[in-house]
C-alpha cells in the first residue's frame, strides 16, 4: 500500500514525510482492518513530524482522524462486518486495568497507546484497529466531512465539557482551526454565546459565518468578559490574556497536547476562583457523544481535500494558518 512515512522528525519545511510502498497490515485477533477513505490532518500530526513530542517509535505512519470501511476481520472479531463504515481516533488502546481505566477515566490510562504515534495511523491506504476502539459512523455524511470529527471534534468536545460553559453564558475560543470550528457549532446549538480570539482575518470571517458574536485577537478586550474559555492555539502567552478577560469563577480548558511555556503572571489573574485546566486525550464515550451530536445538529465541517502525497504541504499550510476549517487527505 501507499503510505506517508516519518523516518526522522524535522521542520515541516524540510518535508519529513516520504511517500512509500509498505506492506498492507494484517488484523490481529480482535482487530479489524480499515480501508482508509479519508484521514484528517491534525495539529498533533504537526507536533509529531516536527519532533515537538518525544516519539516512542520510528519509522511511523501518522494520522488519527480516520474514516473508512471494514476491509478484513481479525480472528474472533464480530462487532463489525466487512463493508461497515467505521472510524478510528487518537485513543488507540487502553490497558483496562489501571486505576484510571477502572474509574472511568481511560483518557488518563497509564499504558495507553495512541494512533499515529505508538502505532501506524491513517496517512495510508489501510490501517488496523482494535474493534473495541473503532466507531460506527453515519452513512449519510461524506467521509471527508466526518474525518475532522474523529480528533479535532472529539478533543474540542471534551474541552468544551471541561470548560463548564452553560447555556446563556459566553464562551471564548482562542484559535479557530479544525477543533474550534466544530466546537462553536456544539456551543451555539446548546444556547451558549461565543467570542472568538484569532489573529487570522480569514479565521475571523469564518467564525462570524458560524455564529460568533464577536471576533478579535487574543490581546483585544471583548465587549464583556467570558464565563468560560478554550485555548486551542499552542501558545503559552495566550493563557494570561485569556485569564485577563475571564469572569470570576470561570474555567479555561487548554485543548492542546503541546503548548509553548506559559509566562510568569500575577496571582490576581487567577484569583476569584478562576480555574485553569489541561485536556488530556479523550474517552470512547466522548467520541460516541460527539458523533451523536454531529447527527443531531447536524455539524457541518469546512474541509479542503488533498491527495495523500501532499501531506507535507498540507501540514506546512496548517502551521502557517492558511487553511480554514480542516484539511483532509484522500488516499
Amino acid at each position: 500500500m501507499r503510505a506517508m512515512v516519518l523516518h526522522e522528525p524535522k521542520d515541516i519545511t524540510q518535508a519529513p514525510l516520504s511517500l512509500e510502498d509498505v506492506p498492507i497490515p494484517e488484523p490481529a485477533p480482535g482487530q479489524v482492518r480499515i480501508k482508509v477513505t479519508a484521514c484528517g490532518v491534525c495539529h498533533t500530526d504537526l507536533h509529531t513530524v516536527e519532533g515537538d513530542l518525544p516519539l516512542p517509535r520510528l519509522p511511523l505512519i501518522p494520522g488519527h482522524e480516520v474514516v473508512g470501511v471494514v476491509d478484513k476481520l481479525g480472528e474472533g472479531s464480530s462487532r463489525f462486518q466487512p463493508g461497515d463504515k467505521i472510524g478510528a481516533v487518537w485513543l488507540y488502546r487502553t490497558c483496562g486495568t489501571c486505576k484510571y481505566c477502572r474509574s472511568g477515566r481511560e483518557n488518563l490510562c497509564e499504558h495507553a497507546l495512541f494512533t499515529g504515534y505508538h502505532v501506524d495511523g491513517g496517512y495510508a491506504e489501510y490501517m488496523v484497529v482494535d474493534e473495541s476502539f473503532a466507531y460506527h459512523l453515519p452513512v449519510n455524511l461524506p467521509d471527508s466531512e466526518i474525518a475532522p470529527l474523529m480528533c479535532g471534534g472529539v478533543i474540542g468536545y471534551r474541552a468544551f465539557v471541561l470548560s463548564e460553559a452553560r447555556p446563556g453564558q459566553v464562551l471564548g475560543l482562542y484559535g479557530f482551526g479544525n477543533s474550534a470550528h466544530i466546537t462553536i457549532q456544539v456551543a451555539i446549538h446548546l444556547g451558549i454565546r461565543v467570542f472568538v480570539f484569532t489573529r487570522s482575518p480569514g479565521h475571523q470571517r469564518h467564525a462570524l459565518e458560524l455564529g460568533a458574536e464577536w471576533v478579535g485577537r487574543a490581546e483585544d478586550t471583548p465587549p464583556e468578559g467570558v464565563d468560560a474559555a478554550i485555548i486551542f492555539a499552542p501558545a503559552g502567552p495566550i493563557v494570561p490574556e485569556a485569564l485577563r478577560v475571564l469572569n470570576p469563577g470561570g474555567t479555561i480548558a487548554l485543548a492542546g497536547i503541546y503548548m509553548t511555556p506559559i509566562p510568569e503572571m500575577p496571582y490576581d489573574l487567577l484569583y476569584f476562583e478562576r480555574t485553569l485546566r489541561s485536556v488530556a486525550n479523550s474517552t470512547r464515550q466522548d467520541a460516541v457523544d460527539l458523533l451523536g451530536l454531529a447527527a443531531e445538529i447536524p455539524i457541518h465541517t469546512t474541509v479542503t481535500t488533498f491527495p495523500l502525497e501532499e501531506a507535507n504541504e498540507v501540514l506546512r499550510a496548517m502551521k502557517e494558518s492558511k487553511i480554514n476549517g480542516d484539511a483532509v487527505l484522500i488516499p
